[in-house]
């Protein structure tokens, strides 16, 4: 049996400086030559982040499972090439559960239940267990929040007892800090990740590789003082640079030489290895340069304000981009405000109407669609996306003045969009009966399947409410699509519109399984359609 090495990547000074993507980097540069796999450790009490505000929390990443994952197992899977499993999400609140049901069944033999031993070793034991389960050759392990968070101190012990458990061969600790140049001064600063290392001290963890986020490579001499003070080889100091692409750090770290740190530190015998990947870089870079296509996409949904609640929508855009060679400007257009719609989606050359929930922004995404469908302008819609073109064609083509989706209008008269009869009982949000992958049965002949290139496609979802089988017959009759259905054709999966430059939607989030190797091909047909408006 293999015995796994463990790399343990925390984070200081402040949160948001990418932990997710370096850890997925790290990962990157091992996922071709050793099954790597990734266990996020997040210290909130919800058991997942499935009922959380995407404002709050930013994208909810929903698995093949039916997991639903902080948006960091997005970086995961398009940088690892791996299909996540839920089990390899912890939360406090899974913790905490998981030690009530231990103490109720009498597994602690009447001991006081403290958090050492027992929630301690619950997480070692929770993160042992998923490497054997997966027979995996390297387990990263990310620890969310930043050291001297409450919320993540379990952890922390957690991973310096592990240390013990599995040899010092076989653990290497990563910690991500922050490297400023304050304008007043325009020099590099250590002091702050001096501190942040000497908080993780504290703890009983001295890092083995230090990963400094800072706008340019850290000099030689502050790399030599940090390497000092924290008792490493200058060598085991590397920058996280600033860049345009998050797909470049994977290539950043091995110009650093991380490889060979990860192979004398866990007696590795890894070579570098990045040739196809970099490919796809150099695409990125070459599309982001390229003056001559440029095409402007707008992302229409009511959580603008924060960008992270469409991030695997964007990285999609990015990974269209570079396999089609297009510079691809997004633009961000709130559709609470339906009055501005038609101004602004001038000038664009494909609009994506997004997922999302509730009543806010409807009118104003059925607004841009109706734009869309008139006025011949590429449009690809996702899950809520889908059911808000449902509602606009049996409105504006069927005649069905007043049609919409329970979910926004209860009292409707004509619910072209409703919650099936066997989810009305679910009272748990948490409880979303379609989570997870789900085939579909795709129509020949369609744009669909000419994108797919298959009989059967399999793509995630997220929701509750379907397109109502009542009004299927009327839809289909006006000259509606319905590209894919469920194995037991009750669910619409996919719909197109036929003689339009390119106009399709889908129930399902296929963004979640887009990546830089192989972009999701509903996203492709968009932006290939937009590239040709825009000549």
């Amino acid at each position: 049996m293999v015995k796994p090495k463990f790399i343990v990547v925390t984070g200081g000074v402040l949160s948001g400086l990418g932990k997710g993507i370096a850890t997925a980097s790290i990962g990157n540069l091992l996922a071709g030559q050793l099954k790597v796999i990734p266990i996020k450790c997040d210290g909130y009490l919800n058991v997942d982040p499935g009922t959380m505000n995407p404002i709050e929390h930013g994208e909810v990443f929903v698995l093949d499972d039916g997991g639903e994952v902080d948006m960091d197992f997005g970086h995961y899977e398009r940088f690892l090439d791996v299909s996540c499993k839920f089990r390899w999400n912890l939360t406090m609140g899974k913790v905490f559960e998981k030690i009530r049901e231990k103490e109720r069944r009498g597994d602690y033999l009447g001991k006081t239940v403290q958090y050492i031993p027992h929630v301690a070793n619950l997480i070692k034991d929770w993160w042992k267990d998923v490497a054997a389960e997966e027979k995996a050759d390297v387990a990263l392990i990310e620890i969310g929040g930043t050291i001297g968070d409450i919320e993540n101190e379990m952890y922390v012990e957690a991973a310096r007892q592990l240390r013990k458990d599995v040899g010092d061969d076989s653990i290497m600790y990563a910690h991500l800090t922050y490297v400023p140049i304050p304008s007043s001064v325009n020099e590099q600063k250590s002091k702050p990740t001096q501190q942040s290392i000497n908080l993780l001290r504290e703890r009983g963890i001295t890092p083995d590789l230090i990963i400094c986020r800072c706008a340019e490579y850290v000099t030689d001499a502050i790399r030599k003082k940090i390497a000092s003070f924290c008792d490493v080889d200058a060598d085991a100091v590397i920058t996280s640079i600033d860049v345009k692409s998050i797909y470049q750090i994977p290539l950043i770290f091995e110009e650093q030489n991380l490889v060979k740190l990860l192979n004398r530190k866990l007696k590795l015998d890894i070579k570098p290895n990045n040739v196809e990947w970099n490919k796809f870089v150099e695409k990125i870079e070459n599309a982001e340069k390229n003056a001559k296509n440029k095409i402007n996409i707008a992302i229409c949904g009511k959580y603008t304000a924060l960008e992270d609640s469409y991030a695997s929508v964007v990285e999609a855009l990015k990974h269209c981009g570079a396999h089609l060679d297009c510079k691809i400007n997004i633009q961000w257009i709130e559709t609470t405000d339906e009055d501005n719609i038609k101004e602004e989606l001038r000038g664009v050359h494909g609009v994506i109407v997004p997922g999302g929930f509730g009543s806010r922004g409807v009118e104003g995404k059925i607004a841009a669609i109706k734009y869309c469908r008139e006025n011949n302008i590429p449009f690809l819609g996702l899950c809520y996306g889908l059911q808000m073109a449902v509602i606009e064609f049996a409105r504006d083509v069927c005649g069905l003045k007043g049609a919409n989706s329970t979910e926004v209008d209860p009292g409707t008269r004509y619910p072209v969009i409703d919650i099936l009869p066997e989810q009305k009982e679910i009272t748990n949000k948490g409880g979303t009966m379609r989570l997870g992958a789900y085939p579909a049965n795709i129509k020949p002949s369609t744009i669909v399947h000419k994108l797919y290139d298959d009989d059967i496609v399999s793509e995630r979802h997220r929701h509750r409410y379907e397109v109502n089988p009542d009004y299927h017959k009327i839809l289909e009759e006006k000259g509606l699509i319905f590209s894919g259905m469920s194995p037991n054709k009750r669910l619409v999966e996919f719909i197109e519109l036929p003689k339009h430059r390119y106009f399709a939607a889908t129930q399902a989030h296929p963004e979640l399984k887009s990546s830089l190797i192989r972009p999701a091909p509903l996203f492709l047909g968009l932006v290939k359609a937009a590239k040709e408006l825009s000549k």
